[in-house]
């Protein structure tokens, strides 16, 4: 029976000696047999870029090119092609060959070694290639060396690679999506590739570099190296619907193919086709499936939000909403000079989030204080969110202190421009309502629509903070969950304050040794651990004899 592999061969009636003859001669065959040692039972499903692919990595193999990046989307057989396949293939025609292999974590580069050790070690490899042995003993996860002295060491992106040298550089997925947002971490990643990686090519002028990855961002490890130095890399770009028509000429075994791809057509109909890529693309939001489905990291349109995404809400649509949340984004200083602080209020009905109102405003602490409380109190809020950072910190510490019991600390995990994706993506779903008319609307509007190019960006980081919340926390469950845990610490709270203390006239409220601060009520009288009650009592408080 003939393997599932051989399908494509079927027609010529290939015998087993020539399939082999075949594998080893063509590095297409081989991809397809690879793909079945690591896939035993899936259908191999060949594809156009598959082979414009294949003949770029042995245009390179010639030297007749010395620089490739491909720009490809996820689930594109990149990484078995490429840090697997190709791989396997140099080190079976030339087992002499060292290869340092990139990726963005040490265990995505583990598990492409060792899916490469696999192939290496299958019968049908070593039966291809006789003389390609690895050597026994002391051999890592993720390294390996051959007999005759190559090799493949995998690494990180920013990993040690002290006393490694090669002839051939591949880096498959730089950076993680996550990731390619942050300045900081594409600039470390990007100097890293270029002042460390580039270096430990034995031969400068002969050693090859490969980098496949899906585009993240205008300035990330492709965008990076076309400004720096235009024309060094041939580029493949591989978009996951094509944004123009396409012509590609390429080799196969039995001859040279043509593929001509009109635009808007998927890049591999049979295994994501456009209703598929559409899903997609309303899940990830425009800016996203932009960068890493379309090799294109800039929407055609613009900036990360439209005025065309959000939806219109009358009065009536939103009585009697599920809860209402405020976010407020507080400003180091006031002054003519710096940000406003910024309050955005939101009403949530099921999975739809209607903008009530904005309230910004350049304040002094105090009177940021006072507008706190006001605000909550104009619109009913069941929770107020602030900032655990800058002035939002000490804004919190003292409106518990005075009892407002709303508030909500948030301490942001990601940096502004990652998080306002996110939010992006729940206004392009249409699931954030706007009032129809308002005199902050137009403000807020162009500041949105604007971001990142905007002076100011306070209404963007309030609403990205509201949203976000909302998404992740924000549902009922969630918000039951919080107020379950906030019963739980005033328990616990209660429990560990057994000193019963009467504190001085005129003092409001009196700090812990770890920071903690006790409001100080009309009758002076605050519970205290065993451990502050000493303090307070240097401190001029009266210790009181319990009465629970």
């Amino acid at each position: 029976m003939i393997p599932e592999y051989m399908q494509h061969f079927h027609r010529k009636k290939v015998t087993y000696r020539e399939f082999d003859a075949l594998t080893r001669l063509h590095f297409a065959v081989f991809v397809q047999r690879v793909f079945a040692e690591l896939n035993p039972g899936v259908s191999y499903l060949d594809n156009f870029h598959i082979h414009v692919i294949n003949e770029a990595l042995e245009d390179l193999r010639r030297g007749d090119e010395r620089r490739l990046a491909v720009a490809m989307p996820p689930r594109s057989l990149k990484s078995i092609i490429i840090s697997v396949a190709w791989v396997a293939w140099l080190l079976g025609h030339d087992p002499g060959q060292k290869i340092i292999c990139v990726s963005y974590s040490q265990e995505l580069a583990d598990k492409l070694a060792s899916d490469c050790r696999q192939v290496m070690q299958s019968d049908w490899y070593q039966r291809l290639f006789p003389k390609t042995r690895l050597r026994q003993g002391r051999q890592s996860l993720a390294n390996f060396e051959t007999t005759a002295g190559g090799g493949r060491f995998s690494t990180s992106t920013g990993g040690t690679l002290t006393g490694f040298g090669a002839e051939w550089i591949i880096l498959d997925d730089p950076m993680k999506p996550s990731e390619a947002l942050s300045d900081t971490e594409r600039n470390t990643a990007n100097n890293w590739i270029q002042h460390t990686l580039f270096t430990r090519l034995n031969d400068k002028r002969t050693g090859r570099i490969v980098l496949v990855m899906q585009r993240l961002h205008l300035d990330d490890a492709i965008g990076n190296l076309e400004e720096k130095a235009p024309g060094t890399f041939r580029l493949l770009s591989f978009p996951a619907i094509a944004l123009e028509d396409e012509v590609h000429d390429y080799a196969t075994p039995f001859g040279r193919l043509r593929h001509l791809r009109k635009e808007g057509e998927a890049l591999h109909p049979e295994r994501e086709p456009l209703e598929v890529l559409e899903e997609q693309r309303r899940l990830l939001g425009s800016m996203y499936f932009s960068a890493q489905y379309l090799q294109a990291p800039v929407p055609v349109e613009g900036n990360l939000v439209k005025r065309a995404w959000f939806r219109d809400y009358q009065p009536f649509e939103i009585e009697h909403p599920d809860r209402i949340i405020q976010s407020w984004d507080t400003a180091s200083k006031a002054g003519q000079v710096n940000d406003y602080s910024v309050c955005t209020t939101w009403a949530a009905k099921g999975d739809r989030y209607y903008l009530l109102d904005v309230h910004r405003e350049r304040l002094e602490f105090p009177a940021l204080k006072y507008r706190v409380v006001d605000q909550a109190d104009r619109f009913k809020a069941d929770l107020v969110l602030i900032e655990d950072k800058g002035s939002g910190e000490g804004l919190l510490q003292v409106l518990r202190a005075e009892g407002f019991g709303k508030c909500r600390p948030v301490l942001p995990e990601r940096d502004k421009a990652s998080r306002f994706v996110t939010a992006s993506a729940m206004i392009e779903e249409g699931r954030v309502y706007l009032p129809h008319s308002a005199a902050w609307l137009d403000v807020y509007l162009d500041e949105l629509c604007g971001f990142p190019g905007m002076r100011h960006d306070d209404q963007v980081d309030s609403t990205s903070q509201a949203l976000n919340f909302l998404l992740e926390e924000g549902n009922p469950g969630g918000i039951f969950h919080y107020y379950r845990q906030e019963h739980e610490k005033r328990e616990a709270w209660h429990k560990d304050r057994t000193v019963k203390m009467r504190a001085p006239r005129g003092v409001s409220h009196f700090y812990g040794i770890d920071g903690t601060c006790y409001p100080v009520g009309a009758d002076r009288i605050l519970w205290l651990t065993e451990q502050d009650a000493a303090g307070a009592m240097a401190a001029g408080f009266v210790r009181l004899p319990p009465d629970r």
